[in-house]
């Protein structure tokens, strides 16, 4: 028995692990690169940092390799990424070709050798350029469904030399010539993020971020972007603060060298004023328990971006036992069952109400959150994650 597989036999779905270790034996040897842009910070890096090491433990040959750039190089990226996501954004020959160098110096640096390789998202994507033999997988972690068509131009060049691209969602795909494969996100249930926490230990959270533990808690998890809507929430526990004496946790990041993140997080301090119930918490990246305690804290967990990739935060959530409220936005709608696992809503009004709903209804929230957090153990787990690409190692790379 692979003991990294073993210890989630008592929360994966009964004969999950079993299929998982037949399924390893067919894949013995293989050897799989994961290239992406940081180690830390973000739902991408978090799983890989369990998935990369439990393949190696179940026999392939698993890596992880991170691109270095410059800020220049983050700006071109971090155009590129809204671009796909479809905000305009003006991207001049020069500044892709930052892109470009930056890509061949990275290409030098890397060992690029593997049967398959998985480049997660745009900013390693040019890598491809410089393949060295096996199969390349572009992953898409965006919803690029409706992109800014300039900068999905010029960025599909890059795509349509991958041999497959996969995505988390249909919607979040365009039309191409190359297989396409649709994989979910996964949360690790074992990790500081996600493991069950003493009472003590989600209390000692709450005190030193001030928080009130006796009252209903909304809580929205996410960095401080203009997709992410903070300031509907905002209005939206406004709304509901008129009929229950509730309290708002903001939990985010994503603002260090980030102007435009600087300036949301300035528009939601502003909206919220010298209201002692709206709490607004900067975490860094490595902040998993005390992510892990304001979800177990939670009444309601909020996540009504205006834009998502597939927002892993909602199974994070649901995994705690919490109904979540989210919007019709990327991802986020294909993890809640509407009126069983929590509510879509789609605009603030219809949050407000929402809210307002599972407060004055308790037995509902308990019901939604047991259902919740089965829905994910049965479809949003690591587990799932595993099979899924080890099955597209067995597919891609037969021999």
């Amino acid at each position: 028995m692979i003991r990294e597989l073993e210890q989630y036999r008592v929360v994966a779905p009964k004969g999950t692990i079993d299929f998982l270790q037949r399924l390893s034996d067919l894949v013995q040897g293989k050897r799989f690169l994961h290239i992406n842009t940081v180690r830390y910070g973000g739902g991408m890096a978090e799983i890989l940092r369990r998935l990369v090491p439990v393949m190696k433990a179940m026999g392939v040959e698993a890596r992880w390799e991170v691109i270095a750039g410059t800020q220049e190089f983050s700006d071109v990226t971090r155009r590129i990424a809204d671009g796909l996501q479809g905000r305009p954004e003006t991207i001049t020959d020069d500044m892709y070709q930052i892109y470009l160098d930056v890509s061949a110096r990275n290409a030098k640096a890397l060992d690029l050798a593997a049967d398959l390789v998985f480049v997660h998202d745009p900013q390693p994507a040019a890598l491809v350029d410089y393949r060295k033999g096996g199969k390349w997988v572009w992953r898409c972690h965006l919803d690029a469904g409706q992109p800014h068509r300039p900068v999905w131009t010029q960025f599909r060049r890059h795509v349509l030399k991958y041999d497959a691209a996969v995505f988390s969602l249909p919607e979040f795909a365009q039309r191409l010539p190359i297989p396409k494969f649709l994989i979910y996100p996964s949360i690790d249930p074992l990790t500081e993020k996600n493991r069950e926490l003493t009472r003590a230990e989600i209390g000692e959270v709450l005190d030193r971020f001030g928080i009130a533990k006796r009252r209903p808690m909304l809580l929205q998890v996410a960095r401080f972007d203009r997709f992410k809507d903070q300031l509907g929430a905002i209005r939206a526990y406004r709304m509901a603060k008129k009929h229950h004496d509730c309290q708002l946790v903001f939990a985010g990041g994503g603002v260090l060298h980030d102007p435009e993140g600087e300036a949301v997080l300035a528009e939601v301090q502003e909206a919220a004023g010298n209201d002692p119930d709206i709490h607004i918490l900067q975490l860094p990246p490595e902040a998993d328990r005390e992510i892990n305690a304001l979800q177990r804290a939670a009444s309601i967990v909020i996540q009504k971006a205006s834009k998502e990739g597939f927002g892993v935060a909602v199974s994070e959530a649901m995994w705690k036992g919490k109904p979540v409220i989210g919007g019709t936005a990327g991802g986020v709608s294909a993890q809640i069952v509407d009126e069983a696992t929590g509510f879509i809503v789609h605009s603030v009004e219809g949050a407000a109400f929402r809210i307002r709903y599972l407060l004055t209804n308790p037995s509902v929230m308990t019901r939604m959150g047991a259902m919740a957090k089965e829905h994910v153990r049965r479809n949003f787990l690591i587990t799932r994650h595993l099979s899924d690409y080890l099955t597209m190692l067995k597919l891609l790379c037969p021999d």
